[in-house]
């Protein structure tokens, strides 16, 4: 007799996951609350308190997870009684339910089905156990009644209607009830009321139906729930049409969007591996970031009718680098471009730079704090064409010490300056510091004294923090760090010119990797002891201006070309403070100045900063030598000797006697100018010999030079653009003909001004009788016409 072997049948459950193919088990409740994800992540300030919120799933929209107890009683008490009044009393499966639902497809009537709340959450749970178009299959709706057995075995009915109710979709993206609440009816769960939460549950049923017919819906639950909201259906109609129009929850919300984007990024960079946490800590100071973003929205709004619309604030901790407050524009009210980030925009840092140049002149001991330059018009030649810088206030102060050329801001000596240190070297420094200089030195050319390179605030303000900490530049850091003490590092670090006492000084301090000696500290010392220095400021600012604290500050301001951008950079003992000022899309402002326009948004943060955390003035370093100093001139005795005489052109001397610092070996107590000596300029020698002949009888051309190519701006108004034409002759022996054409009505022809326009230009001194030529230059003038009654 042939032996037969028999199988069991295989388990209901065993056929819907043969069906489905699924058979794994359904995740604990625990497991499911840390697995949701928000859509939105939530910047964290230093104290941990939330700051910035950002959406970063645009693949659906949901919230917090909500706790039920954080859930309005109105919305719970709406949900079951619409989705399943018998929750609390069956095991998963209303059977009643069931057996409704089977009766009314027998008969073709439509019912609110058979599915509870925990059936739901199953399918939610498990994708294979979701409704398609076509329906569940048998397979699939058995093995949802099993899952839904599961859940009610192993969870709580507590945390059942927890997670549905953060898992359930209720109207397009929008996934949970914290991200339907905030959406729908701008409020956090809890406060939902009977209206809202009728609503709410009705698109539970419908969530993609018509206004219309969810009003309707919700309607009825009023009624069911015997709501007086329920009396006045047509109501109830405009109500909810609204509120599903209505897209409260902003993808962004916060004082710091554009440093929650910079912080993640950051973070993504240095955790390529690691997802980012939903909440992310920051070094932002909740409190200084307020300030800053209010103080420079009540500034902007003062300068109103002047054509100013956007600003940024930055501030660091000196010791940590940490970036505490960080206002990338001046927001909506303001501004028309709120999205753009003016902290990483690349802007023109215009008189900003001027310390880091004579900062390195000192360095190289080609300069000191008391050393004289001289402001008068210079004229150097290059490639492409003259070079003939100006002053902001186009007038000249004649010799002016170092301190008075930095702290009054005056762009012919800082010209000269670069003039001793290169183009190439300070470049060279400017890299170093954290600047990214994308050309040869070349392209850029002597206008790297006066800030003709694109910059960020944030690179700028990182540069001022170098000399803040004596020198040492280190990155800024957008994580809360321990304050410590500015590291320094190895002496093989030092540049070049740098001397042997001072590389052996250097050779015993701390190594950190992320830190870099730009500038010794005795320099960087004298650097800001100038910034901080009022009197220094006195021949453009006076001594009385936005710039003069009350505490010790060291501060520096730009105004780019054609006043496009505004700056204020500076720093206190504890903090570094930049500001911008301008427009995002580069439209020059109206009268507008570096102290009235920055200067008075960092003035009132550092005012602030210093009120929360007071510091005491700095001390000098050790290896500093304090030294009076004293200026006069000098002039040739009866007996043809030339003696010092302080009384003589007392009127032309702007520097007084007075205690200055200097690196050691480099100390001065007298400066003292000859009387006969010219006064050193960057002219060509054809300019000097002109000069030397200009008391000659025959007539020379002093200004402007041959060959001079001049380049017009459309948006400076023509009167700041006219040319100087000058000679030293006597006035009588003046005859000047432009371009074979007499000029004729000339108050004084020893100088004059002329209202350039393009084309080419012959300059020439001539004659009474116009028939001798005695001088003759040529100039080019290139770009548009000048704007009338500009």
């Amino acid at each position: 007799m042939a032996q037969t072997t028999t199988q069991a049948a295989p388990s209901a459950a065993a056929q819907a996951n043969a069906e489905t193919g699924d058979d794994a088990e359904l995740p604990s409740f625990a497991q499911v609350h840390s697995d949701y994800r928000s859509s939105e992540h939530w910047l964290l300030d230093r104290n941990g308190q939330r700051l910035q919120r950002i959406r970063t799933d645009f693949t659906a929209r949901k919230g917090d997870w909500v706790g039920l107890a954080d859930v309005s009683p109105a919305l719970l008490h709406a949900v079951l009684l619409t989705e399943d009044k018998n929750f609390y009393e069956h095991s998963g499966v209303d059977w009643s339910a069931v057996g409704a639902a089977a009766w009314a497809n027998l008969w073709n009537e439509r019912t609110r089905g058979a599915s509870t709340i925990t059936m739901q959450l199953a399918g939610l749970l498990n994708e294979s156990l979701r409704s398609r178009s076509g329906g569940r299959s048998w397979g699939q709706k058995w093995r949802q009644l099993w899952a839904s057995r599961e859940l009610e075995a192993g969870w709580s009915k507590a945390e059942i209607l927890e997670a549905y109710l953060n898992l359930v979709p209720f109207r397009g993206e929008i996934i949970g009830i914290d991200a339907l609440s905030r959406s729908l009816f701008g409020k956090a769960p809890h406060g939902l009321d009977q209206r809202e939460a009728a609503i709410a549950a009705a698109l539970l049923r419908a969530p993609n139906a018509p206004a219309a017919r969810v009003s309707e819906r919700a309607c009825q639950i009023l009624q069911q729930a015997q709501s007086p909201w329920g009396e006045d259906c047509k109501a109830l109609n405009l109500y909810t049409s609204a509120a599903l129009r209505n897209r409260h929850f902003e993808p962004v919300s916060g004082p710091a969007p554009h440093f929650a984007r910079y912080a993640m990024q950051q973070w993504r960079s240095q955790n390529p591996h690691t997802a980012l946490p939903e909440q992310l800590p920051s070094s932002l100071d909740r409190r200084i970031q307020l300030h800053a973003q209010q103080t420079l929205q009540l500034h902007l709004g003062a300068l109103q009718g002047k054509n100013v619309q956007d600003g940024a604030v930055l501030v660091l901790d000196n010791a940590s680098g940490e970036i505490l407050a960080w206002v990338g524009s001046s927001g909506q009210a303001l501004s028309q471009a709120d999205q753009v980030d003016a902290v990483v925009a690349l802007r023109q840092p215009g008189s900003t730079l001027k310390p880091f140049l004579y900062a390195q002149a000192i360095a190289e001991r080609r300069l000191t704090a008391a050393s004289l330059l001289h402001d008068s018009p210079a004229k150097i030649p290059t490639q492409y064409g003259i070079y003939a810088p100006e002053n902001y206030d186009q007038g000249y102060k004649g010799w002016v010490s170092v301190r008075q050329a930095l702290g009054s801001s005056l762009n012919i000596p800082a010209v000269r300056t670069l003039l001793m240190v290169t183009p190439e070297r300070f470049a060279a420094q400017l890299r170093a510091l954290g600047f990214a200089l994308p050309e040869p030195a070349g392209y850029y050319g002597y206008s790297l004294a006066l800030g003709g390179v694109d910059v960020t605030l944030l690179q700028l303000t990182n540069a001022y923090r170098t000399l803040a900490n004596a020198g040492v530049s280190s990155p800024v850091a957008t994580q809360r760090i321990a304050r410590t003490a500015a590291p320094a590092v190895a002496a093989e670090t030092m540049d070049t010119n740098s001397t042997t006492s001072d590389k052996t000084a250097l050779a015993s301090e701390s190594l950190a990797a992320d830190h870099t000696r730009i500038l010794p500290a005795n320099v960087a010392y004298i650097v800001g002891d100038m910034l901080s220095d009022r009197h220094a400021r006195l021949l453009t600012f006076g001594t009385d201006s936005q710039l003069a604290t009350r505490f010790w500050s060291a501060v520096k301001t730009g105004t780019s070309k054609d006043m496009r951008d505004n700056w204020a950079m500076g720093y206190t003992p504890h903090f570094t403070i930049g500001v911008w000022v301008g427009n995002a899309d580069g439209s020059p402002m109206q009268d507008v100045s570096g102290i009235s326009g920055a200067a008075p948004v960092w003035a009132s943060m550092a005012a602030w900063l210093h009120q929360i955390d007071p510091a005491p003035t700095p001390k000098a370093p050790a290896d500093l030598v304090r030294q009076a100093v004293r200026y006069t001139y000098d002039e040739p005795d009866q007996q043809g000797a030339e003696t010092p005489n302080p009384r003589r052109n007392r009127a032309q001397l702007v520097e007084t006697a007075r205690d200055e610092w200097f690196v050691p070996g480099t100390e001065q107590s007298l400066f003292v100018l000859s009387a006969a000596a010219p006064a050193p300029n960057a002219a060509s020698s054809t300019e000097s010999q002109r000069n030397a002949d200009a008391t000659s009888v025959q007539p020379r051309i002093s200004q402007p030079l041959n060959g001079t190519i001049l380049a017009l701006d459309p948006d400076i108004p023509p009167h700041n653009q006219m040319l100087r034409i000058a000679s030293s002759a006597p006035a009588k022996q003046l005859h000047w003909w432009m371009n074979n054409t007499r000029v004729t009505d000339l108050r004084d022809p020893s100088h004059w001004y002329w209202p350039p326009q393009p084309g080419q230009f012959t300059l020439e001194l001539r004659s009474a009788d116009g028939k001798t030529v005695f001088d003759q230059v040529r100039i080019e003038v290139r770009g548009a016409s000048l704007k009338a009654g500009s």
